[in-house]
């Protein structure tokens, strides 16, 4: 792999990590940005890349570092949200389908669509992990689930996946510029 390349890879985990911190207040629930960073990653650098951050991401929670939005360990990788942090892999790869359209030049409106439909698809994964691990690590009936750990999120992600597509379509050229 490229050095440049690795260094992508390093600053996504490095903008996946500063995500997790950054709370947008909305309700009924605020929204981090980490999921946003996963997705651009995806779309920007492709699946293999995405993937590469997000799990340096996840491994660095894993051993203790406090890069979770609420800190750090197994314990919370294994607790009631710890589906939607293995969640962000499955979206990582998504959305990399996305970055890997070899003709993002020539056809920028269908780069913009299949980045918009991974994109949600991506979003999709997170919850297809993350609702189940819910409900079961807290005896939750599927409704619950549904209600505590998908609906208030929805308008929030909504908004990261418009935003991943818009930055994408500013961000590729340099991004493409940088690699050479």
């Amino acid at each position: 792999m490229k050095q440049k390349q690795l260094l992508l890879i390093s600053l996504f985990s490095a903008l996946i990590i500063v995500g997790a911190y950054l709370r947008i207040p909305l309700p009924p629930v605020p929204i981090t940005l980490q999921t946003l960073f996963v997705l651009l990653a995806g779309v920007l650098l492709g699946t293999k890349a995405a993937i590469s951050s997000t799990a340096i991401y996840l491994l660095l929670g894993a051993i203790g570092l406090p890069v979770f939005s609420s800190g750090g360990g197994l314990a919370l990788l294994l607790g009631p949200t710890g589906g939607y942090l293995f969640g962000l892999l499955f979206a990582a790869g998504l959305a990399g389908i996305a970055g890997n359209y070899k003709k993002k030049e020539e056809k920028p409106k269908m780069y913009s669509l299949l980045c918009l439909l991974f994109c949600f698809l991506a979003t999709l994964a997170v919850y297809a992990v993350g609702v189940p691990f819910l409900k079961y690590s807290r005896s939750l009936s599927w409704k619950t689930a549904i209600e505590v750990g998908m609906i208030p999120f929805l308008l929030g992600d909504g908004l990261k996946i418009v935003a991943a597509v818009y930055l994408s379509r500013n961000l590729r050229s340099r991004i493409k510029e940088f690699l050479g």
